[in-house]
Parts: C-alpha cells; structure tokens; sequence
C-alpha cells in the first residue's frame, strides 16, 4: 500500500520530467525522415529513462547543478571574446570526427561559437547523465543512451536556420535564394518518397548500372531464383589457375565491388590474371518469402560452387565474401566439415577472404539495438505484410546509425543551403535498395544478433550440420575497417580467436564499412595495419601493428597468389556451358 501511494503522488511528476516530454514528441511517424524503429519502442524506452531519473534524482540534480555552472562559464567566456579576447581556448571541442562545426564561421564568431560549445557541453552533460542512472538491462542501457543520442543530434544549433552562421551567410549572399531552392528540392523529396522525407544524397541522373557502373565486361552462365553467376571476361592472356568467387552481402547489390572502371575492384583483379566469378543476388519478393540461410547455403553458394566446376573444369577455387556474405562462407566452411554434411562440394576451397565479417554478434555496435525480443517481433510483423524485409527499411537504419553524416548533412545542404547534391558513385549504390526474404532476415536476427549461435560450437545447425567455426582449416585472410559502424572492427577481429586451426592473416584497414573496401591503389588513401601475432585484446594487436600507407588491395593479391595454383590459358565466359546474357544481368537491374 505504501508502494503504490508513492507511485500514485508522483504521477504528476512523472508527466512533466523531460524524458517523458521528449518521449510524446519525438517517435517514428514524427520525425522528418522515416524511423526502422517501433514508435512504442522509443516512447517504452523514453518512460524507462524517465523512470529511472525519479528513482535516483540526485543524479538529475547533479546534472541540472553542472550544467549551471557550466553555463556560467561560457557565459563569461562569451564576453571576453565579445569584447575582444581573441586568444582564448574553448571550453568544449568537438570530436575529431564530428564534421558538424569545421566551418570557420563557428569559430569567427562569439555568440555562435559559444553556441556551438554550449550544445556540446549540454550532449555530453545529458549523456552522462544517462549512463549514471540505473537500467533494467544493458541492452535496455543501449537503447536509451542510443535514443537520447539520436535526439539530442536532431535538436543541434547546425539544423536550423537561425542557429546556423552558415544558413544565414547564405541567405545573405543569396538573397534568400537558397531558402527557396531548399523549398523545392524538399518538395521534390517528399514527392518522390510518396509522403516521407526521401532525401536524396547524391544526384541520381549521373549513374546507370550497366552504362558507367558495373561496366566490367563479362557473362551470366548460370541462374537460379535466388541468384545470378557472372563470370567476367579475361583481359590477360594467363589466368591463374584456381578462380575467384566473391559472395557479396544480400543486403545491398553486389556492384560496390565493381563501381566506375576507375575504382572497379573486379575489373583490378582481372587485370591481374585473376578469373572472377561474382554472385549477383536476386531481389526477393514475395516468392522468396520462405527462402531461409540454408538455402542461400546450397542454391546460392554451393550451387555456385557446381556452375563454375563445369565452367572451369578445375578442383579448386579462392572463396571472397563481405559482409554477411563472409559469414555465409565460415558457416559453408564449418559445414563442409562435419562429417554428416549431406552435400559435397564440387570443388575444393583453397583459401577464404572474409571482408568487414562478423562471427561474434555480441558486440556488433548500434545494430545490437534490434536485438531483443520486442524490435524482433516489431520487424516480423512488418515483414509478415509483404512476406520480405523491404530494403527502404534497411537503408533507414544503416542511415539512422550515422544520422550526422547520412541524414542531417544532407538536409542541410539540400533545404537549408539549397545546394543541389554531387554525383558520388557509392552513395548510388547505397540508395539502390534490395529486400531480403522475411525467413532469411529473421534467420540472421534471431540466431546471430540476437542469441549469438555463430560462435558456440554446434549451438546452430543447418540442414541438421552442427556448426563449429573452430574446425576450419582452410587458410583465411580477414579484412576489417577501422570506422566501421556495421561491423565493428574490434568484434570482428574475435574470429582470430576461434579460427585457431586455419593458417590466419589479419589486416585492418582504413575508413568505414563501404569505403574501406572499395579504395583502389591509384587513390592513395587510408592505409591499413598488419601484425603477425593475435592477442586475446584487439587494442593490444593493433598496439603492436605496423601502419603502412596505401590500399589493402595488393597485400591481399599477394597473399592470394600463394593459393592460387599457378597459371593457364586466360578462359573465355561460356566456353564450356551456355550464356545467358551480358553482365551485369538482369537481376542487378530490379
């Protein structure tokens, strides 16, 4: 009783504490750009929030305190160089990697760059003021702090017109013409995603797949309904003798790896005598609706496996796959050799290349906050309608994890600025969506995401096969990003210790999840690190690593030459089977 009369005398309180205030207004049907997340979701996680700052209000009140005195700092700060102190240090700087406030402007000007260190000063004040609060869960601790994050980032003085030095020079030197520019390039976003904020993030009309993207000349000899198989024409008169098959992700399109021609990595490696054969992923409708992880096991890669066998006549093949594609190949791997695998491969696995690939789930960054039973549940419903993951909600969530960079940068320049977007070959490629099969996509969350099976030997089984990573033998080459926020590059750097008994190299590379790979040798940028010796502690490999400058590209190709079985006689596409159309194909084109 005496319970439930302090609950009932806080109600009021309750009603009127900020997280709950933030939590009515700010939900996925209210925001300008559209939300992957449940709407009850953000409101639950708001109320938890707002919950635990009753439960332990000295914290709240420790923050209010801070930032007061904070507050009165910057205020004092402001004066001085309001009345000429030009030499002062910021109280706030932001991250190095936070692109928000470089301009000069922010810094030129008293009242704004104050602004600017008094919103930093209020982030950072909130945020610790979320991690100090008790939680329920560390997952429910990640969806707050996540959350708070996204709001706080919506709500900085770079969003709008009149906190904004930038904006308001513009409008000056325009003469309000960037406002109406901005007006209609608005207008034609909302239009073209039918009622939601499509914002565009580069200018279409420069690119067409098939006429200055995935130009590499080659041939379909082999198709199914999940797949297409692309072998790409030779352009040196020896090949080496074992080919290469790269599995990319489903989750977008396969061309990422061959963009223009200037920064095409297949149209790279057959210039370096290396025969190419890619999997071109099927847009999945919903005729895909029940294709699940084992069938893109046994109809996508080991059927593939088959189509170049007869293609090439050869016993053995180097495997690449990226992203969740790499983990489609350990998974194959670990099948093949449990001694119940139903199905033999027809070719031998030389070697295995994993890009950006994930095998511990448990620490995949912000992606961990689909991983619980309520935004499973939320995502299978939406699936359910259509009978596959439409890939616009994919999209928006790779978006939201970086909404700085993907979402409000953009909004700036296009509404704000009224600038018209640049051409920029991969954020085509990234706004050409794909689905997923509903089956196949609640596989992966369910067993990888969510109960994390991968790593546990035998814990997952396919087609019956328990799957034990650590029994593969087959040498592997393990490439990671540095900036990656899909796949962490500490997390996936875990796989060094459950692939003991393969012959092992890891190399990290520099940049994201998409730029990282597709950076040809003629761009001179990012670097990488290799290190010969796998600590437990990837902050202790990367202690010891050498930094080299440069593209990973021919420190791999020089590793794939050990297992590349010497050379033959460059092979034409369809010598030996039947061709069904020019590459790109067909299914790239959905």
């Amino acid at each position: 009783m005496i319970q439930q009369e302090k609950h009932s005398s806080t109600d009021q309180q309750e009603k009127t504490s900020w997280p709950f205030l933030w939590a009515s207004c700010w939900d996925g049907h209210k925001m300008p750009f559209p939300s992957p997340f449940s709407p009850e979701t953000i409101r639950k996680t708001f109320s938890e929030l707002g919950a635990a700052y009753l439960q332990k209000p000295q914290v709240g009140e420790s923050a209010y305190q801070h930032i007061l005195q904070e507050s009165w700092r910057l205020n004092t700060y402001f004066w001085r160089r309001f009345l000429g102190k030009e030499d002062l240090e910021p109280l706030y700087i932001p991250h190095r990697k936070d692109r928000r406030f470089r301009n000069p402007l922010w810094e030129e000007n008293p009242f704004f760059d104050t602004l600017k260190q008094f919103y930093l000063m209020f982030c950072d004040s909130l945020l610790q003021t979320c991690d100090a609060l008790p939680s329920s869960s560390p997952q429910q601790e990640r969806k707050r702090r996540f959350f708070l994050r996204q709001l706080l980032d919506s709500c900085a003085p770079t969003n709008f017109i009149f906190s904004n030095p930038v904006v308001l020079q513009a409008f000056i030197e325009s003469g309000g013409g960037n406002f109406l520019q901005g007006m209609e390039r608005f207008l034609e976003d909302l239009h073209r995603g039918k009622g939601m904020l499509d914002i565009a993030s580069t200018d279409k009309s420069a690119f067409a797949v098939g006429k200055n993207l995935a130009v590499t000349p080659g041939k379909v000899i082999f198709q199914n309904n999940l797949m297409q198989l692309i072998q790409y024409a030779p352009i040196t008169e020896s090949v080496h003798k074992y080919p290469l098959l790269i599995i990319p992700p489903w989750i977008n399109k396969y061309y990422i790896l061959d963009l223009r021609p200037e920064n095409s990595f297949v149209k790279w490696l057959v210039s370096t005598g290396v025969t190419v054969f890619m999997i071109s992923w099927a847009k999945a409708g919903p005729q895909h609706t029940y294709k699940s992880f084992e069938d893109y096991l046994v109809e996508g890669f080991l059927t593939a496996l088959t189509a170049i066998h007869k293609a090439t006549q050869e016993k053995a093949v180097n495997v690449m796959g990226y992203c969740l594609g790499g983990t489609l190949l350990l998974s194959a791997l670990a099948y093949n050799r449990h001694p119940s695998c139903p199905r033999k491969p027809s070719m031998r696995v030389a070697s295995a290349t994993l890009l950006t690939t994930l095998t511990d789930f448990q620490e995949a960054g912000d992606l961990t906050i689909f991983a619980d039973e309520e935004e499973l549940k939320h995502i299978e419903h939406r699936m359910a309608q259509e009978g596959f993951l439409n890939g616009k909600i994919l999209f928006d969530t790779f978006n939201v994890l970086r909404a700085n960079d993907l979402i409000w940068s953009y909004f700036i320049d296009s509404y704000l600025l009224g600038k018209s977007p640049p051409p920029h070959d991969i954020l085509f490629w990234n706004a050409d969506v794909t689905h997923m099969p509903r089956a196949l996509h609640s596989f992966i969350l369910r067993n990888f995401y969510y109960r994390n099976l991968l790593v546990k030997p035998g814990a997952l089984r396919l087609e019956g096969v328990p799957i034990d990573l650590s029994s593969i033998q087959e040498p592997v080459f393990m490439l990671s990003t540095k900036d990656d926020h899909i796949a962490p590059w500490k997390a996936t750097y875990a796989a060094t210790q459950i692939l003991r008994k393969a012959p092992l190299t890891f190399t990290l590379a520099g940049s994201g999840h998409v730029a990282g790979i597709a950076n040809p040798p003629s761009a001179h940028k990012y670097g990488y690190w290799t290190g010969t010796e796998y600590p437990s502690s990837a902050e202790d490999w990367l202690a010891r690593a050498q930094e080299k400058e440069g593209s990973w590209w021919p420190i791999w190709r020089q590793w794939l030459e050990i297992y590349a079985g010497g050379t033959v006689p460059a092979r034409v596409p369809g010598e030996r089977g039947i061709v069904l159309e020019e590459a790109p194909g067909s299914y790239v084109l959905e």
